[in-house]
């Protein structure tokens, strides 16, 4: 029994992750994922009781491994310049991947408090992974530059999510000209 329920929660999480990918928060709807796992409406809330519920949990699940693949493109960069860009660039790269996208759609999700907090402490996790090279660049304030830099990052991504006029390549690119060189381009 508890094999069935576990397989269950993870088909609705795999089909919350295909609804979020295709519609955004809009489409992660419970009758949505009943359709989609053929599950009944009423099943699904046994497993979750909100939307924000689900998009909680994808994040416990999701964002550890988006981190994870953070940091080892961080890891194999050579120099903090390097290790800076492969940060920039990595999230910006995973920005199309569908366990982003949950990740994205926190900030237009009914979250409670509690949940918000996780997520932040979450968020706090992957800035705190760039401090060391900021610091190794001669930044005074270093945490302070990564809150920053994390906030290039989220602008690129927000951008990215808009399908913008630019390429995501071209928003890429100048994201990591923006984090190495500042505004001076």
């Amino acid at each position: 029994m508890a094999e069935h329920r576990s397989m269950q929660r993870a088909a609705l999480l795999d089909a919350a992750r295909s609804l979020l990918s295709e519609g955004g928060t809009e489409a992660l709807t419970f009758p949505a994922l009943a359709e989609r796992t053929g599950l009944a409406r009423s099943s699904v809330y046994e497993y979750f009781r909100s939307r924000a519920a689900v998009v909680e949990e994808l994040c416990e699940v999701d964002f550890p491994v988006w981190a994870a693949e953070v940091s080892a493109a961080m890891a194999a960069a050579e120099g903090p310049e390097a290790k800076v860009e492969a940060y920039v660039r990595r999230q910006l790269g995973l920005v199309r991947d569908r366990r982003h996208r949950a990740v994205v759609a926190i900030s237009a999700s009914e979250l409670d408090a509690g949940a918000r907090e996780k997520i932040r402490a979450a968020h706090g996790g992957l800035v705190a992974m760039i401090v060391e090279a900021l610091g190794e660049l001669g930044h005074t304030e270093p945490r302070l530059a990564a809150m920053l830099l994390q906030g290039v990052v989220d602008a690129a991504v927000r951008r990215i999510e808009l399908g913008a006029a630019e390429d995501p390549a071209a928003i890429t690119d100048a994201a990591v000209l923006m984090a190495l060189r500042g505004v001076r381009g």
